[in-house]
This record gives C-alpha cells, structure tokens and sequence, in this order.
C-alpha cells in the first residue's frame, strides 16, 4: 500500500477542485484526487456556461464579479485561447410575465429594456405575438469551460501539485492530526487539510470522513443540440425565458443548444437524459421561436448541486477539524471560480479575502449547523 503525505488534499477535480488546487498550490504542496479517468467529467466537462453578472444569489453575484478580471486577463500560459467571447442575453416576457420582467429591471445591474421589434431584429425567428417585454444584458460573454478548466489544472501542475486519476476516496479518517483517504487501489493520501469540492458527492465525501451532512441536492439539468436552418444563429444572443422555463445559445456557429431549465432532483449518478424533458425544450422553445425541428442532433444531463438556501457553501467545518468545504456552485461554479478558488486558498492560509469578505457569511457551511 503506498502513503502520500502532503499540505493539503482536494477531493474532486471538477472546476471546484482544480481552482482551489491551482490557488492553494502557490504555497502549499496539493494532492488533488478524482474518482473518473479525466477530470471534469460529469458536471463541468457538461456546463454550457456564460458569464451572467445578473444570475444567481448575492453571493454568486459578488464572486462572478471578482471573477471578470482573471478571465479577461489569466496569467500568462494559463491559456492560448480567449476564456470569454461577447454575447449579450436577451430575457423575454409573455403578457402574463411582465411583472417579473419588472422585478428583474429592478434589481439588476446593466439590465435595460427593449422593445420586441428590437429583439426581432437580434432574433428574426421570435414568434410575433409571443413577447410582450424585454430586457437585455449587454455586458454577458461565453466562457470557453474546457480552456477555463485545463488552464487551472497546468496551473496546478506547474506550481508542484499532483493529479490522481481513478482514485475514488473511499475510507476517510483523521488520525494524529492527520487526514488519511483511501483511494481506489488502496493508496492512502495523508494531510492536515481536506478540501471537500466533490460535487454532487459532497456530502457522500462527508459522511465518509464521519462529517455531518450539508444536506446537498443534485438536479438533473438537460441540454440538447439542433439544427436551426435556414436560420443564421451565430450572431444571436442568448434567448432565455423570464421566468426560466427555457433558453436557447448559439452552438458552433450554426447550431443552437435548447435547454428547458430542468431542475429535476437526483441521486448522485452519471446522469443521463430524459426524452420528456428534451420534449419540454423543444416545444417550449417552438412555442417563441418558429423553427422547424426535423431531428435531435444530440442530447446530454448533467447534474447542478445545490445547498438547501442554494448560496455556496466555502468555508470550514464547524465541528471537524482540518475540514473545508466548497461545494453547492450550482449552475455559477464556471463564472464564479477564479474568486472561489481564491476564496478557499485564503481561508486555508488565514489570509484577508479581500472584497470576497462580504460573502463569508453568506458562504459558511455552520449556516447549516442546525439543519
């Protein structure tokens, strides 16, 4: 059996666990272990994501905020690729949605409203009749998640840490001020310090480690790929329904992803979709779009965990020493995790978070203390 002893362990190399790795890695040596053969593969290596300023809880607000500057400026060798690429995100109303338009105007940041002939003019195939209001968020981007993900993990490399792959954390116990984890093949990694970034498995990891739940929810969430011709959709915003029962992005320039915002609670598992819910998308996306669907390109699941008051959960354990959380990103663990990852590199080093302060109580895991 070989032992590891290291600074700090991260369990989970999702875009939770190679930010925080990456960060921590400046100064401290890293194990960072994934239970599959590459990292990513289930919830990240599935995220159609977007930097959405407006999206989200406070907490995730703040944090996407601190996020901008790494994106648009990493460090040098992070990537060869842009991280973000402009592309605005247009909310539709339907007459009996107008009211939550209003809300959303109200309490967003660069959020402004259009008029219906002006998103026609974006989106040629919107439905007349179907929109009674709009807004826009100009200042929206797509984020490239693969170039996003591999550049934190060569960060993590360069700075020293190590990646073990197929080695799913199985036995997890604290012995003489040490963590031990037992991975798959019988390898023990040794530390003072885990990091919990599991994922839809975070609280499975808990348990495990004899750590009291946070009470996490996976939910299916379902995307599907088709072709919009004659339509050209490679110019077009982000279309997303107010309420969030549907939004259709541009894919690869000629195709468009249908998602109906699917929530559906789930065990954690390789999720895998559902014929209904790809059903919903497209009748939910004909209903305000006239496109004509002739097949279904492709389709996928993947799973967004949420804490039960759906704000992140960073910070350490209340009662396990040498325990740090970061879990519950939901569907903002992409735009949020350059601040997030520096977030939990600080609060392990006892360092001033700076402005990711304000979020500390909104973030703690002893918030669910009780529950």
């Amino acid at each position: 059996m070989d032992t590891y002893t290291t600074d700090v362990i991260v369990i989970g190399a999702g875009i939770a666990g190679a930010t925080a790795a990456a960060q921590i890695a400046a100064d401290r040596r890293v194990a960072l272990i994934e239970a599959e053969d590459h990292p990513g593969f289930h919830t990240t290596g599935r995220s159609a994501a977007m930097w959405i300023l407006n999206y989200g809880p406070a907490d995730v607000r703040v944090l996407t905020g601190l996020s901008r500057a790494f994106f648009e400026t990493p460090p040098d060798g992070f990537t060869e690729t842009p991280l973000m690429a402009k592309r605005p995100m247009c909310f539709l109303a339907r007459p009996d949605q107008e009211t939550s338009l209003r809300a959303n105007l109200a309490g967003g940041i660069g959020l402004r409203e259009i008029s219906v002939d002006a998103v026609r003019a974006l989106v040629p195939a919107l439905r007349p009749g179907y929109a009674a209001a709009a807004a826009i968020e100009d200042d929206a981007f797509d984020m490239d998640v693969a170039a996003l993900h591999q550049g934190f993990l060569r960060l993590h490399r360069r700075r020293g840490g190590t990646l073990a792959l197929r080695s799913r954390a199985g036995r997890i116990a604290r012995r003489g001020g040490l963590w031990e984890v037992e991975v798959t093949g019988g390898a023990v990694f040794r530390a003072p310090v885990v990091v919990n970034a599991a994922g839809a498995w975070g609280d499975e990891v808990a348990l495990r480690a004899g750590v009291s739940p946070l009470g996490l929810q996976p939910k299916r969430r379902t995307g599907v790929i088709i072709d919009p011709a004659p339509w050209q959709v490679g110019t077009w915003p982000l279309v997303h329904d107010v309420d969030h029962a549907w939004y259709v992005r541009p894919e690869a320039r000629t195709r468009l992803m249908v998602c109906p915002e699917d929530e559906t609670d789930m065990p954690a598992h390789d999720v895998q979709p559902d014929e209904l819910d790809v059903a919903i998308a497209i009748d939910r996306m004909r209903q305000a779009l006239d496109i004509d669907v002739r097949r279904i390109e492709r389709s996928w699941a993947g799973l967004r965990t949420f804490t039960p008051d759906r704000s992140l959960a960073i910070g350490w354990d209340p009662a396990a020493e040498g325990f740090l959380w970061s879990v519950g990103q939901g569907g903002y663990g992409i735009q949020t995790s350059p601040a997030a990852g520096r977030l939990v590199a600080d609060l392990l080093a006892g360092r001033d978070p700076g402005p990711a302060a304000q979020v500390l109580p909104m973030v703690n895991p002893a918030r669910f203390a009780a529950i």
